[in-house]
């Protein structure tokens, strides 16, 4: 669903209702200004969104992985990249 930010602002009641349903796109003159989600797509959103950002330390590798990172190379067509490697 897409309306404007006015509209928005005036029925807010009305889209707390209907979020469940699909979420709110919020416009301001014409271009997204914003999502007005369900509590259960946000709490989604922020577990998808944490996971993307994962870090993985080398610190907390096995030792075959690190040794596995280290012996892989890219595709033929980036060699002159693996060069750069070496040096």
């Amino acid at each position: 669903m897409r309306v404007t930010a006015t509209e928005f602002a005036r029925n807010i009641a009305k889209f707390q209702h209907s979020v469940h349903k699909e979420p709110v796109e919020v416009t301001n003159h014409g271009r997204t200004a914003g999502f007005f989600l369900s509590p259960e797509e946000f709490a989604e959103y922020a577990y998808l969104k944490a996971k993307a950002r994962k870090v993985l330390l080398v610190g907390n590798l096995t030792e075959d992985k690190v040794k596995e990172i280290q012996n892989t190379t890219m595709d033929e067509r980036h060699a002159y990249l693996n060069a750069l490697l070496d040096d």
